[in-house]
């Protein structure tokens, strides 16, 4: 009966009597309803794991806080519990409030059921929601499950309601979910010989000292032939014991597909996640398997996994992936397996990144062009930088900004960029072949085909439309078809099984367009705003600049640099808040179908707008500021006659034009510095800070909340130390994995889309990852509840994210090399402008003459300590010179340079990208010896089960030829009776025919 029950489409009266099961429900659900003083109560289970028998599982745990409306009047002691159905008979309507009830057998004194007292709006919010739960429970113990509910003996308080299955729950629904469980048939594991194996051994034994110290299997060479679950061959699994076959995170699983698709008639009310939502209940969660830490000596794999991996002093320990996979489910599994590969393969680009910079450092003596700067004999007599305000200066004055410049902008930069594009490609290769292998021994391989049959049992499990989707449907149809109040219960349940069927009638992109609609207005807002912020933050370089530079103070660099990064790095950790909420809000108005569905939209969402908002201030940077600043005599004002921004908003730094706008040490030295604080920042205070400060803080203020509501009150049935349901309450509830895999992405952004200018941005990102690693170990094992456990044979959307920003890399950093850096200029001067091949005369080169008498009235500098007899003074740029006949256009050497830099994008680009094909199609998308084993698990299973059918054939015929043996003994039998009656005399007694026909 209760697994006819467990169907979906099993529908009920619109009226049923709760006297039937009044007495079964008494004695599953709680041992408390009864609670008259004096009796004995049970004690609670000495693990916080069971129920209060010790012996039954708490599989997953409800919570809700309940508000006894009898508080205001006063009950007597041992009155029943106000917020239960009574055991008698008594009718129960479809979920609008209860029936009228009949009268009890007198036990129930006069203020014990105050059934006629005026239930205010509080209250009846209150009552309905206590019968929503009753509603729910009872289904769930129809479908199979045990639950134990503890007893709301205050006035207000929290509750929980322990779910427990029993074996023949779990059978029945891994044969549904199609759960693959290891078989009785063990297999040998083919390793690869040769030289790889020799190279294995060694560096197994190089790394044991980091490996972790976790139960691993015996023997390594064999794995357990897994096959989906299926009670009709139950004997082939490897059943040892039934509590402990399934383990604890499949036992949650399957608890969770039950509570998921458990209707209610009330409100429409389809699992527990509308439940949720509609605050009938606060919380639903599996437990932890203990606490991690203590003197006690039960060792659990919450504890172990503290010990070997979430602790910082693990830091150098590889991760227990494993282990991981099977405490948490594979998707957070395949999370930490990627991290843990990415953090790896930081570690070669970290060394690369070293040796540029290095690089840069040794020949920082033998670069010319800085040497020519800062040779003092020179006398380049620069033009103002401001006007009125700002004297003529000389060229060596920017000296150490052209030194600090060549650690970055050098000929190694252009190897470091195709390098780091080579290895974003080897790495997204590493990872579909460890995915592979992953898949591989947890039994991922054929996940597509259980969720392709998963899908038809529509209202089971993964594919099932989400609550909003279902609840906006059906206020569509409502909204066609008058449902008269009296049948909308019954309707509803049969429509929404309709609903989930008929491919008509579903949303379509008309019910949409509103969502639609205010998701493109709202993006496009965000952008906006993003773009806002950076030119808000460009205004205040352009009027700080300005004002430093007329109360004549010194370090205006330092100061406008310094304050502008930090507004920008602030302005972008307030948005990225921002843009996260607004995003979920955005996704949840489009209403998708599916959970799957949902997160891609989140994360694309998500994505757009936090890739902007980071990488806008560095995108202005590097191809956009001073590019538009005019020229000495004819530049360009905003705001009322402040000059637009040039390549450095510093003093010792000229202005520029398209052609070539940098500062004389180069652009790429601001963009490192933008770069590397905006990067640093966000890794230290968002990445870290916050994700220790605010799960803490919203922890105290749950506790907090907690503790207010009747604080005066005791429950004298609550022990004295807190249960493990009571402490995985307070701990934060796991929100999914997109804030984690978005921090990391954008730090591969930061990796490789700018990596020319900031060749130590792999080294910080491997600091920053190896706490990043221990630092989400423990926020999932010590701060957040237990995941629901999730299969995932990849990360999605995920990939294709990283391999978009691997291909926009490429195209990037050739403009960077080809706009933003010095190495084409310095190039084309090397190869076709100088006269003996060196870089000698090129700063002269790259400096344009101005004649200082074609400043407009008013511009020029006031108080000058140079002579008075300046005439020419010079900025960077290929311009005509005045005593040209095109005086101050561009030159050929631009439109040469030009040239060249295009040029340059099209060749890097071709070749980075053909490098990157060829790389990926040299290395194999599944390992060799995995793709053998694949092929060897299913002839293995073939045989296994051709095996079993022959063996089942031939005990059938054992049988049939036993039985068609006993059919001819028992014929053979008749037929000598028949003879040895025949045979005997008509005469004679009857003892003597007797005693012949026991002898024959």
């Amino acid at each position: 009966q209760a697994e006819a029950a467990a169907s979906p489409g099993h529908s009920r009266p619109r009226a049923f009597l709760v006297c039937e099961t009044g007495v079964f429900l008494s004695q599953i659900i709680n041992n408390y309803l009864d609670r008259t003083p004096g009796r004995a109560v049970e004690k609670p289970s000495p693990s916080g794991m069971h129920f209060r028998d010790s012996r039954r599982k708490v599989d997953y745990v409800l919570a809700y806080h309940y508000r006894n409306r009898l508080a205001r009047h006063p009950a007597a002691v041992g009155s029943p519990e106000p917020l239960r159905a009574p055991a008698s008979c008594g009718p129960l309507s479809n979920g609008k409030g209860p029936a009228e009830r009949r009268p009890d057998s007198g036990q129930r004194g006069p203020q014990e059921w105050p059934g006629a007292v005026e239930l205010g709006p509080l209250d009846a919010l209150e009552e309905e929601k206590r019968l929503l739960r009753e509603e729910y429970e009872r289904n769930l113990v129809e479908a199979g499950l045990e639950i134990e509910k503890d007893p709301e003996n205050r006035s207000q308080g929290l509750s929980f309601v322990r779910v427990h299955a029993p074996w023949h729950v779990l059978s029945r629904e891994a044969e549904l979910l199609k759960i693959k469980m290891p078989t009785k048939k063990m297999y040998e594991i083919t390793e690869e010989g040769g030289i790889l194996k020799n190279l294995n051994e060694i560096w197994c034994k190089l790394t044991q000292p980091l490996q972790p110290q976790v139960p691993q299997q015996q023997n390594t060479n064999m794995k357990s032939l897994s096959y989906p679950f299926s009670r009709e061959k139950i004997h082939l699994y490897n059943i040892k014991d039934q509590d402990t076959f399934f383990d604890n995170a499949t036992r949650s699983r399957i608890v969770r597909e039950i509570l998921k698709r458990t209707p209610t008639k009330a409100r429409n009310s389809m699992g527990i996640g509308t439940l949720i939502a509609n605050n009938v209940y606060d919380a639903a969660y599996p437990l932890h398997d203990g606490e991690y830490e203590g003197q006690n000596g039960d060792m659990n794999e919450r504890k172990l996994l503290y010990q070997e991996w979430a602790r910082y002093g693990a830091f150098y320990k590889f991760q227990p992936i494993d282990l991981i996979r099977k405490y948490f489910g594979e998707k957070i599994g395949l999370y930490f397996a990627w991290l843990g590969l990415y953090t790896e393969f930081l570690i070669p680009s970290s060394v690369v990144g070293i040796i540029v910079f290095l690089y840069g450092c040794v020949t920082i003596e033998s670069d010319i062009p800085s040497k020519e700067m800062c040779d003092q004999h020179n006398a380049f007599t620069m033009c103002p930088l401001c006007d009125k305000f700002c004297d003529y200066w000389n060229l060596s004055s920017a000296c150490a900004t052209a030194r600090a410049s060549h650690l970055f902008d050098n000929p190694a930069t252009v190897f470091f960029s195709i390098f780091m594009a080579l290895w974003a490609t080897m790495f997204l290769e590493q990872w579909k072949r460890l995915q592979m292998r992953l898949s591989y021994f947890w039994d991922l391989t054929g996940l597509e085909e259980e969720e392709s049959y998963i899908w038809l049992l529509f209202f089971l499990f993964q594919e099932h439309p989400r609550p909003e989707y279902e609840t906006k449907l059906l206020q569509k149809k409502l909204k066609n078809k008058t449902i008269t109040r009296e049948n909308s219960t019954l309707q509803w349940l049969l429509l929404s099984c309709v609903l989930s069927q008929d491919e008509k009638e579903k949303l379509t992109w008309i019910d949409r367009i509103p969502g639609y609609a205010a998701n493109l207005g709202l993006i496009l807002f965000m952008v906006l705003l993003t773009f806002s912020a950076v030119l808000g933050v460009m205004v205040y370089r352009i009027t700080t600049a300005a004002a430093l530079a007329a109360s004549a103070r010194d370090n205006v660099r330092v100061t406008v640099t310094a304050t502008a990064v930090i507004i920008n790095l602030l302005l972008i950790l307030l948005l990225d808040e921002i843009y996260g909420a607004v995003a979920k809000w955005l996704t949840e108005i489009e209403v998708p179908k599916t959970e799957k569905t949902f997160e891609e939209r989140l994360i694309l969402k998500a994505f757009l707008l936090k890739f902007v908002n980071s990488y806008a201030p560095i995108f202005y940077v590097a191809f956009f500021k001073g590019r538009f600043v005019g020229r000495p005599g004819q530049y360009v004002y905003v705001f009322d006659g402040y000059r637009m921004e040039e390549a450095s908003t510093a003093a010792r730094q000229p202005r520029g034009s398209l052609g070539r706008t940098c500062a004389p040490g180069g652009c790429l030295m601001e963009l490192c510095i933008q770069l590397s604080i905006i990067m640093l920042g966000k890794q230290l205070i968002q990445n870290n800070l916050f994700e220790i400060g605010i799960p803490k803080l919203k922890k105290l203020f749950r506790k907090l909340k907690d503790e207010r509501t009747e604080p005066n009150e005791m429950d004298t049935n609550q022990s004295k130390d807190p249960q493990q349901w009571d402490l995985d309450y307070i701990l934060e509830p796991f929100t999914g994995l997109t804030p984690e895999y978005m921090e990391m992405i954008i730090q591969f952004g930061f990796v490789t889309l700018f990596v020319a200018s900031f060749p130590l941005a792999p080294l910080f990102a491997l600091l920053n990852n190896v706490i990043e690693v221990r630092l989400d170990a423990k926020k999932f094992v010590t701060e957040l509840r237990r995941p629901d456990t999730v299969r995932e044979k990849d990360i999605g959307i995920w990939y294709n994210i990283l391999s978009g920003i691997g291909k926009l890399s490429v195209i990037i950093n050739a403009f960077v090399i080809a706009v933003t850096s010095d190495f084409i200029p310095r190039l084309m001067y090397q190869y076709a402008y100088s006269q003996n091949g060196t870089m000698h005369g090129f700063i002269n080169h790259t400096l344009s003459y101005f004649n200082v008498s074609h400043l407009k009235a008013g511009t020029q500098p006031e108080n000058s300590l140079f002579a008075q007899d300046v005439l020419f003074c010079r900025f960077k740029d290929y311009r005509e010179p005045p005593w040209s006949q095109h005086q101050y256009e561009f030159s050929k050497q631009y439109w040469a340079v030009l040239s060249a830099r295009l040029a340059f994008v099209i060749l890097f680009q071709n070749l980075v990208m053909f490098l990157s094909v060829l790389v990926d199609w040299m290395i194999p998308d599944i390992p060799k010896d995995i793709s053998e084993q694949i092929k060897k698990e299913k002839r293995v299973l073939v045989d296994f089960f051709l095996k079993e059918e022959h063996e089942k054939l031939k005990l059938i015929e054992s049988f049939m030829a036993r039985d068609k043996q006993r059919r001819r003994g028992a014929a053979r039998g008749e037929r000598s009776r028949a003879a040895s009656f025949s045979q005997c005399p008509r005469r004679g007694s009857f003892a003597s025919c007797s005693s012949q026909h026991t002898e024959v």
